[in-house]
Formats: structure tokens, C-alpha cells, sequence
């Protein structure tokens, strides 16, 4: 049984009933996983919600595992954004930190946005991908 963190786009999908992601989910679930997500998932999607959705988006995110940026994480995310931007890759502080929380926490990041999250096609050192198709 793994621990799976929600890339923020997954999220927006499930709230939107998009590319079968309640379906997807709602099997890792069945099979014994957990979902989860992180303060950047929350304030990612608070910010893009609009004011009508806000019971269901509550409900969703509040049915998750939450899990904490700490402050090795947070420097964690530093590090690994200044390495990218060293190997000429320029990943957001976002994405940096949600891939932190899952490095740090040993989690499989569910994205449909693998090239958020790799150099060169390949994921980035020691982060565990659960890649989807958009």
C-alpha cells in the first residue's frame, strides 16, 4: 500500500469530473492507497475556485491526507529548484515544493504533468512518479 500526493492539476480535475480522475482515484483507493496533498495543492486550488464550488472543493481537499511543509522541506525545495536551474531547467517554486513534500515524505506524485517534474525526460533524483495522461 502506497501514499499517493495529488499534483494540483489531478485535483482541479476530480472537482471538474475530468479525464476519469474520481475513477482512478476512487481504485487506488479500493486497492488499500491513500491520497493526499499539501498546503500548495490547497492554496493552488482555492485560488483558481470560484465562489459556488467551494462546499465540494472543502470536501474533497479535507478528505485527503494532509501533510506538512516543514522547514527542511522547504529548503529541500530551494535546493532542488536551484539544481534544476543549474542543469537548465526552470521549474516553478510550486511544483518544487510538491515535489519536496513527496521526496521527504516518501509519496508517489500523481501528475499528468511529468515534465513538470523531470530533466531531460527523466523525473527528477529520488522523487517517485505516478504518471497520467491529460
Amino acid at each position: 500500500m502506497a501514499t499517493y500526493l495529488l499534483d494540483t492539476t489531478v485535483i482541479v480535475d476530480v472537482l471538474n469530473g475530468k479525464h476519469h480522475r474520481n475513477e482512478l482515484l476512487a481504485g487506488l483507493v479500493r486497492q488499500g492507497n491513500s491520497l493526499a496533498c499539501c498546503a500548495i495543492n490547497v492554496a493552488e486550488v482555492f485560488a483558481g475556485m470560484r465562489p459556488h464550488e467551494a462546499s465540494a472543493t472543502d470536501a474533497l481537499l479535507k478528505s485527503l491526507d494532509y501533510y506538512e511543509i516543514t522547514w527542511e522541506i522547504a529548503k529541500k525545495a530551494g535546493a532542488l529548484k536551484y539544481q534544476q536551474a543549474r542543469r537548465g531547467r526552470t521549474l516553478s517554486l510550486a511544483d518544487t515544493i510538491i515535489a519536496s513534500v513527496a521526496m521527504s515524505y516518501g509519496l508517489t506524485l500523481v501528475t499528468d504533468n511529468v515534465k513538470d517534474y523531470s530533466t531531460n525526460g527523466l523525473p527528477i533524483v529520488g522523487l517517485q512518479l505516478y504518471p497520467l495522461r491529460p
